[in-house]
């Protein structure tokens, strides 16, 4: 017994670091503010335990690299090379909101906003590894009740804070919602098959038979859908998003709409092809069939639709950025229709590349939003002769999203696209659901672009210059310089990726 609890804890001991520093952050920050130590200094202390609490658990995540794969608590978590990377990739993601966060306003509650990231962070790593029902549904109530609270921190002035908690509450209804639409169908799943387990499960649905056949099983694999689809945010489930990303500080709408969206995504594709692989049927043109496929294509493309083209309207950047999320959540869905080991590959890539162009973007909008006077299209006119340097790391974070080579996203969404054609080579079945990406996929550039008008063609209203610190700069061209590295050498990440599908 001893011996199984010391292999737990050695193989969660990037969790467990985590969690330790959250517990600090708060102690640390109650005994500075009993000193009365100024905002500014208590925000940057806080940071720095945090932000060293999360280089730690990365260090701890490559120490264990090359350890053997292993099942923990009775095939509750897992831990192996795959999900090590995308813990990894959560964990730096946390990292740099961090270091977005620490010259943003989040009021007097500094542990507290601080310790929620890193329960936050804790949620997405163990939703990453969650390899059964009971377990996926706690890790994601974790993340979620982190980011509902922290979605309420932006309290910078009356106007921020009402409008930060209504956006925590709009966030917080409709992810009570999806919660309820999981469980329930969780409770069907177990309810016709008995076993909660993500193989258990693959075992029993891919034998013909009469639970394969169920209705109730159908129904249940559709709750399961909607209740991830408002999780990461695609239509029609996708109304909580702009107001939530305009209403919370901008570092935590970073962490939304990256972190979260990873390591939703990521579980989202174990279940559907190692769970219910055997119900994929086909969204093939002419040749549909009932199943979790078809079903994912048209959100796919109500996702591309509707997002790129509401984000054409907003005067808003970060609701701009929003409906941009939602349309990348539909790309993200080509390749998951496509149901193939490369098609695995394919979401695995664009998720990283999207999540470091996105979340570099709301860094830029974090660092200048302050000095420009809001967040609006307009407080940005001339930026790029007020702060040329942020205005050149948005203008590449941008491109990036909207597929232009030779930066990570084109290849990203290069890769989902080929995967849905190669579902099919002879008849290209999926031909259909590519050429509405490539479409939409043009519209964005038509958004991005107005976004760029203002910072590098408008004439500014104030002609100061913005100073931003040299870390934040520092943090931001690394992330810049991850989405060029992903555009021009993608080789070796996906030969590692493809080469780890396996273990999906």
């Amino acid at each position: 017994m001893t011996s199984m609890y010391l292999q737990i804890c050695g193989r969660l001991t990037a969790e467990i670091v985590l969690a330790v520093v959250a517990l600090a952050v708060l102690v640390l920050d109650l005994i500075l503010a009993r000193r009365t130590v100024t905002m500014s200094a208590r925000m940057q202390m806080v940071a720095c335990v945090a932000g060293f609490g999360l280089i730690a658990a990365m260090i701890v995540l490559v120490l264990g690299w090359d350890q053997e794969p292993v099942v923990l608590l009775g095939g509750t978590l897992v831990m192996d090379q795959l999900t090590i990377l995308f813990k990894f990739v959560v964990a730096g993601l946390s990292l740099l909101t961090v270091v977005i966060s620490i010259r943003y306003d989040v009021g007097r509650h500094v542990g507290e906003y601080f310790a929620m990231l890193l329960f936050g962070t804790i949620g997405m790593m163990l939703l990453v590894g969650a390899e059964e029902l009971i377990m996926i549904f706690v890790a994601l109530e974790l993340t979620s009740i982190s980011l509902y609270v922290l979605t309420a921190f932006n309290k910078a002035s009356p106007a921020l804070a009402r409008n930060s908690g209504e956006a925590a509450i709009k966030y917080f209804m409709f992810g009570g919602i999806s919660s309820a639409f999981l469980l329930f169908g969780l409770s069907y799943v177990y309810g016709l098959t008995g076993v909660t387990s993500l193989d258990d499960l693959s075992r029993i649905i891919s034998q013909p038979g009469a639970v394969h056949a169920s209705p109730m099983l159908a129904a249940g694999m559709l709750f399961v859908i909607v209740g991830f689809g408002f999780k990461v945010a695609v239509v029609p489930f996708h109304l909580w998003a702009p107001d939530a990303y305009e209403g919370a500080p901008t570092p935590v709408t970073a962490l939304i709409a990256t972190g979260s969206k990873v390591a939703s995504f990521f579980v989202l594709l174990k279940l559907m092809l190692v769970s219910f692989g055997g119900m994929a049927g086909s969204a093939f043109w002419g040749h549909f069939a009932s199943g979790w496929t078809m079903l994912l294509a048209v959100v796919a493309t109500a996702s591309m639709v509707l997002g790129n083209f509401a984000a054409i309207a907003q005067h808003n950047v970060k609701r701009l950025l929003a409906y941009s999320s939602i349309a990348h959540a539909g790309y993200i869905l080509v390749g998951l229709v496509a149901a193939t080991k490369m098609g695995a590959t394919s979401v695995l890539f664009y998720l990283i590349v999207y999540a470091l162009a996105n979340l570099g973007a709301f860094g830029v909008l974090a660092a200048l939003s302050g000095r420009a006077g809001g967040e609006d299209m307009a407080n940005f006119n001339g930026m790029a002769r007020r702060a040329p340097f942020m205005s050149l790391l948005m203008l590449v974070f941008l491109l990036s999203l909207a597929g232009i080579p030779p930066l990570g996203g084109f290849l990203g969404k290069f890769y989902l696209f080929a995967a849905a054609v190669q579902r099919d080579p002879q008849q290209f079945g999926l031909l259909w659901l590519v050429i509405i990406g490539l479409l939409t996929s043009a519209v964005s550039l038509y958004y991005y672009l107005i976004v760029l008008k203002h910072f590098y063609v408008e004439k500014p209203v104030d002609a100061s210059r913005i100073e931003t610190p040299v870390y934040l700069n520092v943090a931001l061209a690394l992330v810049a310089a991850g989405v060029i590295a992903l555009g021009l050498f993608p080789q070796a990440l996906l030969a590692l990726l493809d080469n780890l599908v396996g273990n999906l």
